[in-house]
């Protein structure tokens, strides 16, 4: 683990917040955000290809995307920032996207879900990472015939391998049409989700063994990072993996039958996810049992130390006060040897002691 992690410090989850709305803003409306926003600027990505062609524009105006509407072959319009309004009513006139979703895209705490309009779907999910603590990102998507739009917030382009096997012509992906694409885009999401949990799973291995030897409130603190983040991964795993299942179910017509066996495939990659999660979640509330269990195994230590050192001060505190009485007739008072007397009592005192701890196994 890292020096962030080894301390609990800097584990959060991110998730980004709409910009504030006006209230009574009616349904479908989209807002402008907060002029001190820090809003990353739109980019458009358009990738148009058939199975013998493939073509390429980017753009910071939603104007490239009339020329694709109605053209044959697949067109995938990738949205980067989500911020502006109008990009997003350009978009939405051009294809006839429902308003109720354009609202939910600037939405960023959108549950992941899968709604059906006339003629389009409309998919929401999640992508996760971690870099010394999980992040969540959220993508929408519409599947309107041939050509699916994709909206996120973060700059960085997750996609890079499914763009370079549309490029090469590599697998069916060419040949296959937008929902095809989109399968292949949610199951990108789930998989980046395995490495998240292998991290995670390496974390508890060693947060087990710092259990056992130095519980410290900062191991605590680490303990309940992991679990928040478990907790999170969770409420994103499984409403994904109802998403791929209402997709597979599909009866609009828009998922092809071919592509519904690949969202099979994706869905058992969710129920493989949701064993996994539940296993680490699981281990982590066993770490934490086990931790306060050490705790209460270290104190119950130092108590059987201290009550040990007491139990054999007990009897030496009763001779050092017997002797110390203020009779004038006391025996071996007036002793050349009584004060060297003493001290061999009370070493004996201690010998026996001792022995009789280490017999009954206390020491």
């Amino acid at each position: 683990m890292g020096e962030d992690d080894a301390h609990g410090k800097d584990r959060f989850t991110r998730v980004r917040r709409k910009p504030e709305a006006t209230t009574g803003t009616p349904p479908g409306a989209l807002t402008a955000p907060p002029a001190d926003a820090a809003i990353p600027p739109t980019r458009i990505r358009v990738l148009w290809y058939d199975q013998d062609h493939c073509e390429e524009q980017e753009s910071g105006e939603a104007s490239i995307c009339a020329a694709y509407a109605g053209r044959s072959g697949t067109t995938w319009i990738d949205v980067t920032g989500v911020g502006d309004p109008v990009v997003l009513q350009e978009l939405g006139r051009t294809y006839g996207l429902h308003p109720l979703a354009l609202e939910d895209i600037q939405n960023l705490r959108e549950r992941p879900k899968v709604e059906t309009y006339e003629g389009q779907k409309f998919v929401v999910f999640r992508l996760a990472r971690i870099s010394g603590s999980v992040s969540m990102e959220q993508v929408s998507a519409f599947l309107v015939g041939s050509t699916l739009i994709t909206f996120q917030e973060d700059p960085i382009d997750p996609w890079e391998a499914v763009r370079t096997a549309i490029r090469g012509g590599a697998g069916r992906v060419r040949s296959a049409g937008a929902d095809y694409l989109l399968y292949s885009l949610i199951d990108v999401a789930l998989d980046e989700v395995f490495p998240v949990l292998e991290q995670l799973g390496d974390q508890l291995e060693d947060l087990e063994q710092a259990v056992i030897d130095n519980p410290t409130p900062e191991t605590l603190s680490v303990i309940f990072s992991l679990k928040r983040e478990l907790l999170m991964l969770r409420k994103t795993v499984w409403p994904e993996r109802e998403v791929v299942l209402g997709l597979q179910q599909d009866l609009s017509g828009l998922i092809k039958d071919e592509t519904k066996l690949y969202l099979r495939d994706a869905y058992d990659h969710a129920v493989q996810l949701m064993d996994m999660l539940e296993t680490y979640r699981d281990l982590a509330s066993n770490m934490l049992d086990a931790y306060l269990s050490s705790l209460s195994n270290r104190m119950n230590d130092i108590m059987k130390t201290l009550t040990i050192i007491s139990t054999i001060f007990v009897p030496l505190t009763f001779i050092v006060g017997l002797y110390g009485m203020n009779f004038r007739y006391f025996p071996e008072i007036e002793w050349r040897y009584g004060y060297l007397f003493v001290w061999v009592v009370m070493a004996v005192v201690v010998v026996i002691l001792f022995r009789y701890y280490r017999r009954k196994h206390w020491l």
